[in-house]
């Protein structure tokens, strides 16, 4: 799906409690106990329409070695995961070594308007909140995708911060899927 512009979206996508916690290490607490294919055709269409992915170094150090062991398309992304080109936001990792991988230093925001202004499908950021917090001051964000799981964590690593920059934003598809899992599809409101 392309905007008015003839540009790529970059689309965040974001795997939440009801209370915001995104921590990946309770994940077998508030994310495994709600599977259903649904949820898993939501999570491969968010993939398989994105031809290029943007991660935090934290993201992409805990995806690289796991997806990259993948040789056969496990799980309906594995194969998209390993060959599209992941750009990766950092300024301490010293190599990226999953196939296609891109360390992206300075100007990041100049590389991503370029990234956004090439032929393709969607860029998708999966997780990399640090990343999302300092791309949301840039206004370059287009479209932000929740799926949000009907579990109180109660305390954990959350993915909205009292330090982030206010957004208005503007719902644009809602869907219940299995076990109460609800996808929320958001783009900020036009100023």
């Amino acid at each position: 799906m392309m905007n008015q512009n003839n540009s790529r979206n970059l689309i965040v996508t974001e795997w939440v409690t009801l209370d915001g916690v995104f921590d990946a290490d309770t994940m077998d607490q508030w994310y495994a106990p709600y599977d259903s294919p649904e949820r898993q055709t939501y999570i491969q269409q968010n993939i398989n329409t994105s031809d290029a992915f943007l991660l935090g170094r934290t993201s992409y150090e805990m995806l690289a070695p796991y997806w990259s062991a993948m040789q056969n398309n496990e799980m309906g992304v594995a194969g998209r995961l390993n060959s599209a080109p992941k750009y990766v936001v950092s300024s301490t990792l010293q190599k990226a070594d999953w196939n296609n991988s891109t360390i992206l230093r300075d100007n990041v925001a100049q590389h991503i308007q370029t990234l956004k202004q090439q032929p393709g499908q969607n860029i998708l950021i999966m997780g990399s909140g640090t990343l999302v917090r300092s791309l949301m001051k840039s206004n370059l964000i287009d479209e932000y995708r929740l799926l949000v799981h009907p579990h109180i964590m109660g305390n954990g690593k959350r993915f909205f911060r009292d330090e982030m920059t206010a957004t208005g934003l503007e719902l644009v598809n809602t869907k219940t899927l299995t076990h109460g899992v609800i996808a929320l599809d958001y783009k900020p409101k036009k100023s």
